[in-house]
């Protein structure tokens, strides 16, 4: 009979099992018959049998015994490739159905931004181990852009970030709003001073930071709404919050830091000042992020009820539960 034929009868009649599809997966991998069938945890007949099954199913020679080794067919070199896809592909379906039946535990994969992950992992991480320690949390420290793809590709399961996104197919979980304050060096005529006006940010020598961090956007709208105009320069010299200040305290200029940075931030060097600006003060909302419809999403919401407990302890606000979905919001300063 043709080959043609057989495989052609094959894809009508019968589907190859997980069965077999594990047991010729492994033989792909170990191409030993002994070795495969232990990785497997299969006698090795059982093995050979299932192999010789999927083989029969599929109308195709998938590999190749002789006496002293295994190889790989044409075929089965580019059949295995499909085999592990389909085992991994049912290995995340039996995932996310064992997340279902026991929140938090297995794998959490947390995306986080880094003008939030040194100041706000802490609260999350003492969380997390406390009250759900079969929870494997994984933490990845990405931009905003980074984390959004990662999350609609399926890399991530949960954000960390400033909102609002204004993003198709994600959910947001508000958690909190901050103020932002002035930081400047310390003898400077605002270090200190309360109830400044945004108006103070128009001929500020500004320092930012880099390209793609929303604190930088953020930083600029604010600018823009207290009537700084695109003539005056906004330095950009950092890429993180920490180099930021530094450059601060040697008078190269000031900054703006959300509230929840200042201690770490501040504390560390006393050759600055921090000045407070007056109600409303430009702030930011941080929130959870979750693919609209995920199968965890009700797990997240519980996450995100338990954290703003936690963040009341923070100078900031600590912002109400969220609908099943979040709208696009207008943007508020900051």
């Amino acid at each position: 009979m043709p080959t043609s034929y057989v495989k052609h009868s094959g894809q009508r009649g019968k589907q190859p099992s997980l069965s077999q599809l594990r047991a010729f997966a492994a033989v792909a991998e170990q191409l030993h018959f002994r070795d495969a069938a232990a990785a497997i945890g299969m006698s090795q007949p059982a093995l050979s049998g299932a192999v010789s099954a999927l083989e029969e199913v599929l109308g195709v020679q998938l590999v190749e015994r002789t006496t002293r080794k295994v190889m790989l067919s044409s075929a089965g070199e580019r059949l295995a490739v499909r085999a592990r896809t389909v085992l991994d592909a049912v290995g995340a379906l039996l995932d996310e159905a064992e997340a279902v039946r026991a929140p938090f535990t297995g794998i959490l994969r947390l995306g986080v931004i880094p003008t939030v992950a040194p100041y706000l992992l802490p609260t999350v991480l003492r969380l997390a181990h406390g009250r759900y320690p079969e929870l494997d949390l994984q933490v990845h420290e990405e931009q905003t852009s980074s984390l959004l793809d990662g999350v609609a590709a399926g890399r991530l399961d949960l954000l960390l970030l400033a909102v609002p996104l204004g993003q198709p197919g994600i959910t947001e979980l508000p958690l909190f709003d901050e103020d932002f304050v002035l930081v400047t060096p310390d003898a400077h005529r605002l270090g200190g001073c309360r109830d400044l006006p945004r108006e103070a940010l128009r001929e500020l020598p500004l320092l930012l930071l880099d390209e793609g961090h929303c604190l930088r956007d953020q930083a600029l709208d604010i600018c823009r709404e207290a009537g700084r105009t695109d003539g005056v320069p906004a330095t950009t010299t950092a890429a993180g919050l920490s180099t930021l200040v530094q450059l601060v305290a040697g008078g190269l200029g000031v900054t703006l830091l959300p509230r929840t940075a200042v201690q770490v931030e501040t504390g560390r060097n006393d050759r600055l000042a921090t000045g407070y600006f007056a109600d409303p003060a430009p702030s930011r909302r941080i929130a959870l992020a979750m693919r609209t419809g995920a199968a965890r999403g009700g797990e997240f919401e519980t996450f995100a009820e338990a954290l703003r407990e936690a963040l009341r302890e923070l100078p900031v606000r600590v912002a109400g539960p969220a609908p099943a979905c979040v709208p696009a919001q207008r943007r508020e300063p900051g």
